[in-house]
């Protein structure tokens, strides 16, 4: 039984939001409740759905330095914001709007220029577009927080050759392409479709790509400065990466790019490669959906063909040019790092930083993690604490289905 309830409204008041925690989960809340004993450490909450319902909603620690982590607070979570642009591409595949395998000149007749006439949605999906060039893309960098100058002058590109070899993170234009490809084929701003197609099926409004004025004073304060060993992130030229590689890598980022996404300007800007402000609530929400058939809370947000499908997580490339290591993308999601392992039981997608959500969909589970304390004092840009908390998770939720606590990974060749 639950030890407090968090259901009704609670947006009005968020004084009135309990958090709600599972007897089947205390340890995991005990778990996330000591990363956040000193303000030094920032704030964060955790929210975790079973079988379409919640079973863990929790929060602590500190939103800003005299401001403590309220039930609605929220924060950037940079790349965690892909997994989200993608579940609003699935539900327009739903509705017939879109096709995985159309090209995506079929609804964006401009993109198809420059050797990009057969790329596909699903090519795009799977970081596959040979996209990813940021570095230079348009000659004032201000331009690169304006997403319909970024789309333009992506449609306008050459995509890297590289892309027929492997995949290609777009770190930063993931979100572009998927948000204009939706916009085309729909005619609606990409805004309104995540409201539309995430947030109203949902229940759940906290989905922003660009913060609206009066949701400002719920964003937690982002810090420290993003990097590894006080070397800025876009300094970083994909450091297990081959030589051969690492000019399509350090294109995938900007300089002053990681300095800035810690300021107010994301906030203005609607970029949902990275820029995603998002509570754990509603992450989790939507991932319980995708570990569900498609069902949570008794709301069906997408076709139980529609989230097998996303649950095979199939193998894409030996490794990742930009990235220098296999992540294993496919569909806009990534095999997710659970404890120590990669696995194909578990996807979702993880932001710098520490953030991210992740669904089960063999144990109907979804676990996800939002923090305003980026990585750890070792470097920012990510750490352990999602993949342990789901590690957590996963061995209560097999626990009380009477499973054996570490399965061996199911076999597939990369191709």
């Amino acid at each position: 039984m639950p030890a407090a309830s968090t259901h009704g409204p609670g947006y009005e008041d968020a004084d009135a939001r309990t958090m709600l925690i599972d007897d089947r989960f205390t340890g995991l809340a005990a778990k996330f409740f000591g990363m956040f004993r000193r303000r030094n450490q920032g704030g964060g909450a955790l929210a975790v759905y079973l079988d379409g319902k919640p079973v863990l909603d929790v929060w602590a620690g500190w939103a800003d330095s005299d401001r403590r982590w309220r039930a609605d607070s929220m924060s950037l979570s940079y790349s965690t914001g892909k997994g989200v642009a993608a579940t609003v591409a699935h539900r327009l595949v739903d509705r017939g709007l879109l096709d995985l395998d159309a090209p995506v000149g079929d609804y964006w007749p401009d993109f198809a220029s420059n050797g990009k006439a057969d790329i596909t949605l699903r090519e795009v999906l799977n970081h596959r577009a040979g996209l990813q060039r940021i570095r230079g893309l348009l000659p004032d960098p201000r331009d690169l927080l304006n997403h319909d100058a970024v789309a333009a002058a992506m449609a306008a590109s050459a995509p890297d050759p590289l892309r027929l070899r492997a995949s290609g993170y777009h770190a930063i234009t993931f979100g572009t392409l998927v948000a204009e490809i939706a916009q085309r084929a729909t005619g609606r701003d990409f805004t309104d479709l995540v409201r539309s197609e995430l947030a109203g099926p949902l229940g759940e409004r906290d989905f922003f790509f660009g913060v609206p004025e009066r949701e400002r004073p719920r964003v937690a304060k982002l810090a420290p400065r993003l990097g590894i060993a006080r070397v800025p992130l876009d300094r970083l030229i994909a450091p297990f990466a081959p030589l051969q590689l690492m000019y399509a890598a350090r294109g995938a980022f900007y300089d002053g790019w990681a300095d800035m996404s810690l300021g107010t300007h994301p906030y203005d800007a609607m970029m949902p490669g990275w820029n995603g402000v998002f509570t754990a609530r509603a992450l989790a929400k939507m991932y319980g959906a995708i570990a569900n058939d498609g069902m949570v809370d008794g709301r069906r947000l997408l076709r139980a063909e529609s989230t097998r499908r996303i649950a095979e997580m199939p193998p894409n490339s030996r490794y990742d040019y930009v990235l220098g290591a296999p992540p294993h993308f496919a569909l806009g999601y990534h095999r997710a790092i659970v404890g120590p392992r990669v696995t194909r039981r578990a996807l979702g997608h993880f932001g710098i930083g520490g953030s991210g959500g992740i669904a089960f969909p063999g144990l109907g589970l979804s676990v996800a993690f939002v923090t305003n304390h980026l990585g750890n004092h070792a470097m920012s840009v990510g750490d352990a604490r999602l993949p342990m908390l789901a590690a957590c998770a996963e061995r209560i939720a097999r626990t009380a289905r009477g499973r054996d606590p570490i399965p061996a990974e199911p076999e597939a060749a990369a191709s």
